[in-house]
This record gives C-alpha cells, structure tokens and sequence, in this order.
C-alpha cells in the first residue's frame, strides 16, 4: 500500500469559523462533523479537521495548496472583496501583492486563528 496523508488536525480558537472561512474561500463543503473536529474535504480526499483548543495553545502553522487559476481567481476576489490582509511573499512585506513563479501565481494570507495560508496555482519549481 502506498503512503498517503488521510487527514490533519487544524487548531482553530473557533473551529466553524475556521472551517466556514476555509470552505467558502475555496468553494468547498463542510463534509463531516464529529467530535470537536469540523472537517472540509479537498479534491484528493484529504481532510482537514479544524478543531477548537485555547488561543493561548494555538501555534500558527503553514497550509499551501495547490489550485487551479480559475479557483486561484475566484478565490483571490474573495479576499480582496472581503479586505483580507494578504501579502506576495511569506514574510508580509509585499502586502496587497501576489506573487508569479514558474509560470504560477501565489498569495498569501492569514485564517482567522493566524495560520499562514498560502495558494498557488503551480508548485515551486513548476510542473512535474
């Protein structure tokens, strides 16, 4: 059998929020609820469950992923409409920019528990 990620824990101070904020954002659903985790599906079956602890506990974390340019331009409206602060580079000193890499396109962003989020349309490097 091979390796593959099923699911990951992600910390949130108000997990429906968290995860309401993530499936909007991208389009996608709410798919399961259970315990004190709220999952959202991806496309390749990975979930991620958002669950809520303390903020105090919270340790932000990176999330990037991989979409396509049609999500990667609707999703980008949402976070100009909606005013999300969002930066070109990881370090927050391109704010209000995205960036282009090997023939793609990037943005970052912070969730509303301050993890780094990050899209992109083509893996750094380019395509396989």
């Amino acid at each position: 059998m091979s390796v593959e990620l099923n699911h990951t824990i992600i910390h949130a101070r108000d997990n429906r929020e968290s995860a309401e904020f993530f499936a909007d954002l991208l389009g996608l659903e709410i798919t399961s609820e259970w315990g004190p985790f709220i999952a959202v599906e991806l496309s390749n079956n990975v979930t991620l469950d958002f669950a809520a602890i303390p903020a105090d506990k919270i340790t932000p974390q990176h999330y990037a992923f991989l979409v396509s340019e049609d999500e990667f331009t609707a999703a980008y409206e949402k976070i100009k409409a909606r005013g999300i602060e969002h930066w070109a580079d990881p370090h927050q000193k391109q704010p209000g920019e995205i960036n282009t890499h090997d023939g793609g396109r990037g943005v970052y962003f912070l969730d509303p528990s301050a993890h780094a989020m990050e899209l992109i349309t083509v893996p750094y490097g380019g395509q396989p």
